[in-house]
């Protein structure tokens, strides 16, 4: 993975507070840390999916290329969205981080994975794969928009969404 971009989230509240335009959004506390990266960014790629990991499955697998996976998982605290497999696969892919408006699994696999992992709790109770779910669409997470291509910053204060790169090249 390339050198970590450099960021604060307070920095970044801080520049935006104004803001009326919906250019930047930040996430409800809610979001538990799973992974070993507590401090990550990416654009953002997106899936929609309810108690059926299919979709997630197939993101982590393909390269990463540095992106955030954000899973509208429909708040559901039914089903784990990601476990320690694709946990490991999101990892060794590149992607940067992945949050989770949903449940994980293997919470001690998932703390060695290099990379950022955010979900609202663990839940040991697998998905079922039917192949259902929608990926590169606007979602709603925790009742803040999303769209694919913005720019998600997460660390230990919290997690912002902005319509472009904020952070300094």
């Amino acid at each position: 993975m390339s050198d970590p971009i450099q960021f604060a989230t307070c920095d970044l509240c801080d520049a935006w507070k104004g803001d009326v335009s919906g250019a930047f959004r930040v996430l409800p506390p809610v979001f538990r840390d799973f992974g070993a990266r507590r401090r990550f960014a990416g654009p953002v790629v997106t899936v929609q999916c309810l108690d059926d990991n299919s979709l997630v499955k197939a993101a982590v697998e393909s390269p990463g290329e540095g992106r955030v996976l954000v899973v509208d998982g429909g708040a559901s605290l039914r089903r784990a969205l990601l476990g320690g497999n694709l946990g490991a696969a999101a990892a060794r892919n590149g992607w940067a981080g992945l949050l989770i408006d949903g449940c994980v699994r293997d919470v001690a696999e998932l703390a060695v994975c290099e990379t950022g992992i955010r979900a609202l709790a663990p839940m040991p109770l697998p998905t079922e794969r039917r192949n259902q779910g929608l990926r590169d669409l606007v979602v709603r997470v925790q009742g803040v928009l999303v769209r694919p291509g913005e720019w998600l910053y997460a660390d230990e204060d919290g997690t912002v969404i902005a319509d472009r790169p904020l952070h300094a090249a």
